[in-house]
């Protein structure tokens, strides 16, 4: 497992970002993605062990490509200077349900656990259920463990007023004005480093697992 090797080819790829030096430098790619396809791997392999439903998920379906979509965008450079992997059930990384995600990228990695990006009718009833169940939320979110390592949800992008359907005066209103339903952890250096980096993660994301819980009951009724 050599996430420095990773590191060190992603900060030379953002000082580089262009097909010829990629080109030049494809089997030091190679390697490094086959390094970070292995680490996702044994962090499958390690969730799976309190959350069943990744037990059936592998890396090759979870981990992004390296490759940017610039059709629309005003950014040509060609490639990611991250790797990532979402390691959910029911399509890895184009899953619509709570998942695990794991990101690489020198000075800036870290872990996220939730849902990203949901559609409208899931959005829509993940608000509706906290609204209902905002108690149950809060229990989870406010779990000594679960505090330790994630301080609240992703909260850019969201809405500047109440959803529709929902009353201005909810105390927790700003919890329904997300558009995201994801919390994050900043990986810190010396936690890279780790020989046991993975098992370590591992019991991080375990904390936040009832989140998933609790969202999927929801995302899973909906789709």
């Amino acid at each position: 497992m050599n996430i420095a090797g990773i590191l060190n080819f992603l900060s030379d790829l953002k000082e580089n970002n262009n097909r010829e030096w990629f080109a030049e430098n494809k089997h030091r790619y190679e390697e490094t993605k086959a390094d970070f396809e292995t680490i996702s791997q044994s962090l499958i392999n390690e969730i799976a062990r309190f959350d069943e439903d990744i037990k059936h998920v592998s890396a090759k379906d979870c981990v992004f490509r390296i490759y940017r979509d610039t059709r629309f965008s005003q950014d040509k450079t060609p490639y990611k200077t991250h790797y990532g992997v979402f390691i959910a059930s029911g399509g890895g990384r184009k899953s619509v349900r709570g998942g695990y995600y794991l990101h690489f990228e020198p000075g800036k990695s870290f872990v996220a656990v939730g849902v990203w990006c949901p559609p409208p009718d899931v959005l829509k009833a993940l608000r509706q259920s906290i609204f209902d169940n905002i108690e149950e939320l809060k229990e989870i979110t406010g779990e000594t463990g679960f505090k330790q390592y994630f301080q609240g949800f992703y909260d850019e992008e969201k809405l500047k007023t109440a959803p529709k359907g929902f009353p201005k005066d909810f105390p927790d209103i700003d919890l329904l004005k997300l558009k995201h339903y994801m919390v994050e952890y900043t990986l810190p250096e010396s936690l890279l480093a780790e020989k046991d980096f993975v098992s370590q993660l591992a019991r991080i994301l375990k904390t936040a697992q009832p989140l998933n819980a609790f969202l999927n009951f929801t995302v899973d009724e909906v789709s």
